[in-house]
């Protein structure tokens, strides 16, 4: 026994140290075979006890990897952090405990097809339910290097899910062949083929790399980072004095060329409603920048509220009551708000939201047995009101349409795509990922983002609070970037594309593709048709 969990820990340091960006990617390649191994001793035992063997297994696999990769969540909440590492390394060894129910009853072929499938299934579940936690997603992997899945703007990250279990079976049934067999030609072809399939996928996209060229209209865009520390600084300034920051920042490197400016996510911190936000001093401040900078539009972050009137309940699921009384209540929003000298302010509101943070899971179920738990990181700490549908933001060139996407919406592909679907010829994305610190948060959520331009061939510009702002290209190379806790502005050149990829139009159509392919073999293996393998 003790075996197998040796095995599982290696599956756990090997995900853990593949990852970016940090990682030794090419472990990942290999990473779960000792897993499968655990899992193939365990059930070819005489315990008794399989199921909650399999589980043990595989939990200390994945609590490892998930501690190993998303540790850093504890700098800004450690029951956060501990949420995320239990809850999520207990859904992954839940989908491996469905993979072993299958193998129990059905032959290895089939069980692996199922294991590809149910665990692409649940890498999409994990994108749209509420607690969603898609950080781990196995094609978020390649993001340290987009050389390596040029590819994605056909298949989308899910590719990147698909050729990671290839190869990981390829090599498991190459070990478990020779196991049974001695034969070292079989075990070698097996190499030789996962090892083949890895050459294929990277020289291929290679050549797609080093001959793509960059689609569109080419335009100059200016971020601005503010360096304003969200747990000491940021909440005690006024929005004038933010005004008076971002300014000095941006008259610092604006000329006739630049034709939009980005500010972070938030970085207007004080909760205002938009009336009172058109009367402030940094709303003329911004709106006279404008009229002397007529070929720039602005694109900054901004929390936002809305007042109800009085009423027994409350008027929407998302709204919070105020803390003197039950019957006044208001609504928060984390918005994106571009403006320009031609056209009134225009407004997203963020949809994806931070569970615990911005969003309330399961809110009419949990409320009532937790109360109010959402995690305090400085400003608002109410739930959040998403808005329904995606939306672009046009700029004073009405040639050059934004997709306003705001921190961790990024980490979403599909989602991204109806943005572009809409009309979005590059991505400007504002974020404030600092509650993290100088850690791989916001260095993983960076290098996520180069996944967003080469699946959907869209230039970015990214500001962020306190860095890494940066400039990412349609191939996916970061090709300039302001370091991180550095205080300053940073202008580019990027290409709006107004041409749609194959996943751009279609989507996570693999992972639908695998859930169908799950609940079938799962219907079929109720049959209990004896393992033949």
């Amino acid at each position: 026994m003790y075996k197998n969990f040796l095995l599982a820990l290696v599956s756990g340091l090997l995900l853990g140290l593949s990852w970016p960006t940090y990682g030794f990617t090419l472990l990942i390649f290999f990473a779960f075979v000792p897993l499968l191994l655990a899992e193939k001793n365990i059930r070819e035992s005489a315990s008794k006890k399989k199921s909650v063997l399999v589980f043990l297994v595989a939990y200390t696999s994945f609590i490892i990897w998930n501690t190993i990769t998303t540790w850093w969540i504890w700098n800004s909440t450690a029951v956060g952090a501990l949420f995320a590492l239990l809850v999520n390394s207990l859904l992954m060894s839940l989908v491996f405990l469905l993979y072993h129910f299958i193998a129990r009853r059905k032959p290895l072929r089939y069980s692996l097809i199922f294991l590809v499938s149910i665990w692409i299934s649940f890498e999409k579940f994990h994108l749209n339910w509420d607690f969603s936690w898609p950080w781990l997603n196995l094609g978020n992997i390649f993001s340290a290097h987009p050389q390596w899945i040029q590819w994605y703007e056909i298949t989308g990250i899910f590719g990147g899910s698909l050729w990671v279990w290839i190869v990981n079976i390829i090599f498991f049934t190459g070990i478990i062949a020779y196991q049974k067999t001695k034969d070292k030609t079989y075990f070698i072809k097996k190499i030789l083929l996962g090892s083949g399939i890895i050459t294929i996928g990277i020289s291929s996209s290679l050549y797609r790399y080093y001959s793509y060229q960059e689609q569109g209209t080419s335009f100059t865009a200016l971020v601005v980072q503010p360096n304003v520390d969200p747990y000491t600084e940021k909440y005690n300034q006024s929005n004038n004095q933010i005004a008076d920051n971002l300014l000095q920042l941006i008259e610092s490197k604006i000329d006739s060329s630049v034709q939009v400016v980005l500010a972070p996510e938030t970085v207007f911190a004080k909760l205002t409603t938009k009336e009172d936000f058109y009367k402030s001093t940094a709303y003329k401040r911004i709106r006279n920048f404008l009229s002397l900078n007529p070929q720039s539009s602005f694109l900054t972050g901004i929390y936002l509220y809305k007042v109800y009137a009085r009423a027994s309940t409350p008027p929407s699921t998302t709204a919070n009551a105020f803390t003197n009384t039950q019957s006044l209540w208001y609504e928060s929003y984390n918005a994106a708000m571009m403006m320009s000298s031609r056209q009134k302010p225009n407004f997203y509101y963020k949809s994806k939201l931070v569970v615990g943070v911005e969003h309330f899971p399961f809110r009419k179920v949990l409320q009532p047995l937790l109360g109010d738990i959402m995690i305090d990181l400085g400003g608002s700490v109410s739930t959040l009101t998403p808005q329904e549908e995606t939306s672009v933001l046009s700029l004073a060139n009405p040639k050059l349409i934004a997709a306003p996407i705001i921190c961790y919406e990024s980490i979403y592909g599909e989602y991204t795509g109806k943005y572009v679907q809409k009309g979005a010829n590059f991505l400007g994305i504002i974020t404030n990922d600092s509650w993290w610190g100088n850690t791989q948060g916001h260095k993983q959520l960076l290098s996520y983002a180069r996944l967003r331009a080469i699946e959907h061939r869209r230039g970015i510009a990214r500001s962020a609070n306190s860095g890494i702002s940066a400039f990412i290209n349609q191939r996916g190379d970061i090709i300039s970037s302001l370091a991180y806790e550095t205080k300053g502005a940073l202008k580019a050149t990027i290409y709006a594309n107004n041409e749609l990829t194959f996943y751009s139009k279609y989507g996570d159509y693999i992972a639908r593709i695998a859930m169908f392919v799950a609940v079938l073999f799962f219907l079929l293996a109720l049959a209990r048709v004896p393992n033949k393998s």
